[in-house]
């Protein structure tokens, strides 16, 4: 009998488990998702500037090479097309349930208990792909409701209020301010950005695909395979030694400040913009427009710290500084991963108290307790030098290599002793990356324990999930 599977998100992960179930011939699989569309963080975070930093031709699935791609670095709108493109070409949407929110969901011995929409239904496999990048942190500032003004997150963009003219202060300095920060200076009469820590930054190369380079990737046999394997080969070869406290680590600082030497002449806002931790602690920005936007004269960099906000504007040590529009950069829940669903496994265990000291899984996609239930995207699953669909692909991979065994009923669950191992090999993997050191970052818990990031190479990641997965599960 084939398993009746549950998919929550259609993102990038939930999007590729439900294609390689079509192409497998399984079709009793539902998506369920929260929103009216597909799309995942690429259709919540419409922000001006909003894009990837990671090359087009690789933040793509490797089975649908797309050549439409315009640019080097796509956009946010270019990137939910290909989704959206994806969504059809492989007859995934009618599986679709959209506006279908699921909050609980729970294994009463021998199913998962799935509801959304105060509906239950069972399925036999549970595959939860809603991300790290999906539930916005609006930051703990005393007096955020006094403000008179308009205030919204950035991945929760207010399009009907026009910044034209306006005085607008963004609370926030890492990957989606510097993406905001250009088109917002240039409307606004006034910018202020309030950086509570600098972030590394090196410059974007990117480039627009003309018609001669979109119909050469198109038609010409292996060219896109090529560059897109040009492109995972060199962030491996050199991104990864840096954070890794390697050769390459020397060489990421040296152009990041040539970089900041570069563009920023004034030596008082070089200073504020200069990090004092290494580089790869926190997520490295790229982005060549970052930089000059600071530089405009109507543009103001706070580094006071930030004591409330007031009916007028925000109030910091030294002053308060009054604006109409508040713009909260602020990043999103990335370490509560599964809030605010509830989820409980075998004997009732809720999977939120058993991550109370942060959240871990095998592989970053099973846990034990909580049999025929699988992650995309899971605890210690994200990257800070290649593409993280790569991954998704390796744990889809890893899924399908599952689902033979779990046919006519069966269940599997990680083993304990597995999950121990793991956690040991991934600790002390993890006391040699740059991660650990003292900054503050969207990578860690508020204890300090890196539960975001893979700390091996995508190589090894994929060795791990391709090997045959029975021995690492027990049947219950």
């Amino acid at each position: 009998m084939t398993p009746r599977v549950a998919i929550i998100g259609a993102g990038f992960g939930g999007l590729c488990m439900a294609i390689r179930l079509e192409q497998a011939g399984i079709r009793s699989y539902t998506i369920f998702e929260k929103a009216g569309s597909p799309g995942g963080t690429w259709r919540d975070n419409t922000y001006p500037g909003a894009g990837c930093d990671i090359p087009s031709h690789l933040y793509s699935y490797s089975f649908e090479k797309y050549g439409s791609w315009t640019r080097r670095y796509p956009g946010q709108r270019e990137i939910l097309g290909y989704l959206e493109h994806c969504t059809d070409k492989y007859g995934v949407r009618p599986k679709i349930r959209f506006d279908t929110e699921v909050t609980e969901a729970a294994f009463d011995g021998s199913r998962w208990q799935v509801t959304a929409s105060g509906v239950t239904e069972a399925f036999d496999v549970l595959v939860v792909a809603v991300g790290q990048l999906n539930r916005p942190r609006l930051p703990d500032i005393p007096g955020m409701d006094d403000f008179a003004g308009a205030s919204f997150h950035s991945a929760r963009w207010d399009h009907s209020h026009d910044l034209t003219g306006r005085r607008v202060a963004v609370i926030g300095s890492g990957s989606s301010a510097a993406q905001l920060i250009p088109p917002v200076a240039r409307q606004a009469d006034r910018l202020e950005v309030f950086q509570r820590t600098p972030n590394w930054v090196i410059p974007k190369p990117d480039a627009v695909f003309g018609l001669p380079a979109r119909l050469a990737f198109r038609f010409v046999p292996g060219l896109q395979r090529a560059y897109r394997e040009y492109i995972y080969r060199y962030a491996e070869a050199t991104l990864y030694p840096a954070l890794a406290r390697g050769w390459s680590e020397g060489l990421l600082r040296r152009r990041a400040l040539r970089h900041l030497r570069k563009q920023v002449e004034d030596p008082e806002l070089r200073a504020r913009l200069t990090p004092d931790y290494p580089p790869g602690c926190k997520r490295v920005i790229i982005d060549s427009r970052f930089y000059p936007a600071l530089n405009r004269p109507n543009v103001d960099v706070v580094t006071d710290k930030i004591v409330r906000i007031t009916e007028k504007g925000v109030q910091t040590t030294e002053a308060v500084h009054e604006v109409d529009t508040i713009v909260y950069a602020t990043g999103f829940r990335t370490t509560e991963f599964l809030t605010p669903m509830r989820v409980t496994g075998r004997g009732g265990v809720d999977l939120a108290e058993r991550w109370a000291g942060g959240a871990e899984a095998y592989l970053g996609i099973a846990t034990p307790g909580f049999p025929n239930m699988f992650l995309l995207y899971g605890p210690n699953t994200n990257l800070g030098h290649n593409s993280i669909i790569f991954m998704l692909e390796c744990q889809v991979n890893h899924v399908m290599n599952c689902l033979p065994h779990l046919s006519g009923g069966r269940r599997l669950e990680v083993r304990q002793e597995v999950m121990d191992a793991w956690r040991r090999r991934l600790d002390e993997a993890l006391e040699h990356m740059v991660w650990g050191d003292g900054c503050r970052s969207w990578y860690k818990t508020a204890e300090g324990r890196v539960t975001n990031n893979w700390p091996g190479s995508t190589m090894l990641y994929r060795r791990l999930t391709s090997m045959p997965p029975r021995a690492a599960y027990r049947e219950v």
